[in-house]
């Protein structure tokens, strides 16, 4: 798979030495990384799930939201591993069964699906941090609990509707094969008859996918983001010249509640621009497919669909190392639920010899009274 290996006409295609390396790491090592990647986000995101379920942490609507994007980002992980293990095991045998096709098949709806719903609750999630700021005297009614659980469900029931289109986009076919006089009966997944007689539809498809699917949420995306940050700059800037005007107006409780919610800000913000560095590009992708058609799709993007997987899964990972370096709060409450029980696990032992001495101090104690 050396670059020696390659056409003048493949290397100046769909990246040049881009593409190679795409196609290098697809076929080497990408299950390997995909099945640690989606082992170590399991993990910490049922951590993130384990802390901002906590009573303190769950009375934040926007938490609530947090633990939801995390449940959609277990689901997606928990399903890509056995189909990372089969893909790479099977695609060496060559044993192209029927039960096969079908579990490529489950993959392609359900992946898209859970997909989907990390993209609708990180859009809640930037949507909400801009309606708790932009108008502060409704935050009660606009960022109602209520309306958080309408959201949260939403974002976990429209996605199956919005895929639709991809339901008719693909289907099992068979494939007849003679080897010494035997007729072998293969299967995979192809494109349907429907698209096949009817080509603009794949193109549909793309530019439903493109523009509705990715682009149109990363735009919102962009255009909360900047808001957000310009309205932290602002803050900044209005507290400073707040403190050198009049130093006693603001109390040691506002400052701590403006930093926090700053704080708050910032996670956010980085959670979207992660984001965006994942989804951008693969809606870029649809569009172009979208408007080159069939032959773009085959060529060049299936080059790239290991490693714009491989972004998507770890974009889902690491919301546990941001929220603990980013958020105070859930540092306090991971440490509280984990450092205690490791003490008290410590302290057992250490507490159990010495029984006698406490009963003594306390009769003691008694008696003195």
């Amino acid at each position: 798979m050396s670059a020696s290996n390659w056409t003048k006409a493949e290397l100046e295609d769909c990246g040049g030495p881009l593409k190679i390396w795409a196609t290098v790491y697809a076929s080497e090592y990408h299950p390997y990384c995909a099945v640690v990647v989606c082992v170590l986000g399991i993990v910490s995101n049922c951590l993130n799930i384990m802390v901002l379920s906590r009573k303190d942490m769950a009375s934040a609507p926007i938490n609530r939201i947090l633990t939801a994007l995390a449940w959609a980002d277990i689901l997606l992980m928990l399903e890509y591993i056995p189909f990372t293990v089969y893909y790479k095991w099977d695609s060496q045998t060559k044993e192209l069964t029927y039960n096969g096709a079908i579990f490529i098949l489950f993959h392609i709806h359900v992946s898209q699906v859970l997909h989907t719903t990390s993209i609708c609750l990180t859009l809640t999630l930037a949507v909400w941090r801009f309606l708790a700021i932009r108008f502060i005297e409704k935050n009660h009614v606009l960022c109602s609990h209520r309306r958080c659980t309408v959201a949260i469900y939403s974002s976990y029931v429209l996605p199956i509707f919005l895929c639709l289109p991809q339901y008719v986009t693909f289907k099992i076919e068979s494939i007849d094969i003679e080897e010494e006089g035997v007729v072998y009966t293969l299967y995979r997944v192809g494109l349907s008859d429907t698209i096949e007689n009817y080509k603009t539809l794949l193109k549909v498809n793309f530019w439903i996918y493109s523009i509705f699917l990715k682009l149109l949420p990363c735009l919102i995306l962009i255009v909360i983001s900047f808001w957000l940050i310009r309205t932290l700059f602002r803050a900044k800037r209005g507290r400073q010249m707040l403190k050198e005007n009049n130093p006693l107006v603001l109390n040691g409780r506002q400052k701590k509640f403006e930093r926090r919610a700053d704080r708050t800000t910032r996670m956010l913000v980085v959670i979207l621009f992660l984001f965006l560095l994942t989804e951008l590009p693969q809606g870029l992708f649809a569009l172009v497919i979208a408007l080159e058609g069939k032959e773009f799709f085959l060529t060049c993007y299936q080059h790239y669909g290991e490693v714009m997987d491989i972004c998507a899964i770890l974009n889902g990972s690491v919301n546990f190392i941001l929220y603990c370096s980013m958020n105070r709060m859930f540092r306090i409450t991971f440490g509280q639920l984990f450092r205690n029980r490791i003490l008290r696990r410590w302290a057992q032992p250490a507490a159990s010899d010495t029984p006698t001495v406490i009963l003594t101090t306390n009769k003691l104690a008694t008696t003195a009274v």
